[in-house]
């Protein structure tokens, strides 16, 4: 019995995807840990100290080198107070973003980190690991007139 070489160049792709679509479950329930620490931080420390923490390089909100997950932190008007992974946001309103599929996302996550207990939000954002248009959820939860959160490419 012979393999056909086009169903062996195949297998790696599907392996990688299969890898790619189990892993992503497994980073939901560190997302939504990191979320309630940042939180457990920022009752702890204050919202200026938790601010620093989350935007400085070093700082245990921020996205680490091989890593994925970092704290993001708006104002309830959408304004950056905070990001984990794009300093150039700091300060950016970015209340009117919208995916391609008209989404207003910055709205949507406001939105879901009010309701109690926070929640998972939706959305179509360019990864920056791939160039490409992905579906991303989003873990946020608002505390003090904060919203913080952490997301995962689905």
């Amino acid at each position: 019995m012979s393999i056909h070489p086009r169903r062996l160049l195949a297998l790696p792709a599907a392996l990688m995807i299969t890898t790619a679509l189990l892993a992503q479950p497994a980073e939901r329930p560190k997302a939504e840990a990191m979320v309630k620490e940042g939180i457990a931080f920022l009752k702890a420390n204050g919202k200026e100290a938790f601010l620093a923490e989350v935007h400085k390089p070093q700082g245990r909100f921020h996205v680490k080198q091989g890593g994925t997950l970092y704290l993001f932190v708006y104002d309830l008007k959408g304004v950056v107070l905070a990001h984990g992974a794009r300093a150039n946001l700091l300060g950016v309103n970015r209340w009117n973003v919208k995916d391609p599929d008209g989404v207003y996302n910055i709205q949507e996550i406001i939105k879901t980190g009010q309701k109690k207990g926070g929640g998972w939000a939706d959305m179509k954002v360019e990864n920056p690991a791939t160039g490409k248009v992905e579906n991303k959820t989003s873990f946020c939860l608002a505390e003090g007139g904060l919203v913080v959160g952490c997301g995962i490419y689905k």
